[in-house]
């Protein structure tokens, strides 16, 4: 078993040698915003969707950009507004007068990585198609059905403010994104670093793709087989199951707890553990990765009261004593 494991170790060191370079690459552009690269890089590893959620001008888009620009993928940006169809993501049949026969017009969506940008602001059918896309990895225009390009992934944005005449996601498709990454303000020095580099009418800051998306299908497989000890598995369910029936775990907040995170989350939790594992060159997953991580798998997933509300107590606040209270092997 431990010869195994040193195995799988000096494995995963070697296939995730490039990740150093990897974010060279993307910090040519992006300043500071780790958590967010991290973020990017665990969802592409570990098959995921990512929701980004910050105020406008945090460079959101300038990190999936460059992102795709580094792994060499076809890139997509969708600015979803009120008046956006089904159609103009996926595509649609187009009638030739010519010769009396329908043509296929795939949309954007087939590309590696989408950018659908302010997706609150887009009306329920058109959420529809894009997490239809997103789940099954598949789109129908007429009576075809058409795969869509691997790896795939995509990453939505929402603005917190301005909350009028937008369309909020339902709980049942926030579960369908693996991450929700929060997109903070740069510090003072941060901010200082992008005046002095982006400052500028012209800035061609030139991106040199590190791997493949050829190469990330493969490294998902590697990915697999990061070993996961059974406690931390069964730490990683006493972690959803706590937010599920709150009383026994956190007596203090269970009031507080409208539903917990289904069973996707832990699905999502392991992969993304692994995936964390496998950035920071370990071929094991340690409880650092589940907490790592964590935060940004749950937070979407946890719907509080409206004790909690009036309380001003957050689904932060109680995701923090989550991992506070429950016991770490």
């Amino acid at each position: 078993m431990l010869e195994g494991l040193t195995a799988i170790n000096e494995a995963i060191k070697e296939h995730s040698s490039f990740i150093p370079r990897l974010k060279e690459e993307i910090g040519k552009v992006i300043v500071g915003q780790e958590e967010l690269i991290d973020g990017l890089l665990i969802g592409l590893l570990a098959n995921g969707h990512v929701l980004l959620e910050g105020v406008p001008g945090l460079a959101k888009t300038l990190s999936v950009k460059t992102l795709a620009a580094a792994v060499r993928a076809d890139f997509q940006r969708i600015q979803f507004t009120p008046d956006l169809l089904p159609a103009d993501l996926v595509g649609t049949l187009i009638y030739n007068q010519q010769t009396g026969e329908f043509t296929t017009k795939k949309g954007p969506i087939f590309a590696n990585l989408i950018l659908a940008d302010e997706i609150n602001r887009a009306p329920a059918k058109v959420q529809s198609a894009l997490l239809e896309a997103m789940e099954d990895k598949q789109v129908t225009i007429g009576d075809e059905t058409y795969r869509l390009k691997e790896p795939f992934m995509v990453l939505a944005t929402q603005n917190p403010l301005e909350q009028q005449g937008t369309y909020p996601l339902p709980e049942a498709q926030l579960d369908r994104f693996m991450l929700k990454l929060k997109v903070d303000y740069p510090s003072k020095e941060e901010e200082l670093v992008i005046l002095n580099r982006m400052g500028q009418t012209s800035r061609d800051i030139e991106i040199t793709p590190v791997i493949s998306p050829g190469e990330i299908l493969a490294l998902r497989r590697v990915v697999d087989q990061i070993y996961m000890d059974p406690k931390i598995k069964n730490y990683i369910i006493d972690l959803v199951t706590a937010t599920r029936h709150p009383g026994k775990y956190l007596p203090e907040l269970s009031q507080f707890i409208e539903y917990g995170a289904s069973p996707r989350a832990t699905l999502c939790l392991a992969l993304a553990a692994k995936a964390r594992a496998f950035i920071e060159g370990r071929g094991y997953v340690i409880p650092g990765d589940i907490k790592g991580i964590g935060p940004a798998v749950l937070r979407h997933r946890i719907i509080i009261t409206y004790e909690a509300e009036a309380e001003g107590i957050t689904v932060e606040e109680i995701i923090e004593r989550l991992f506070n209270e429950v016991e770490v092997p």
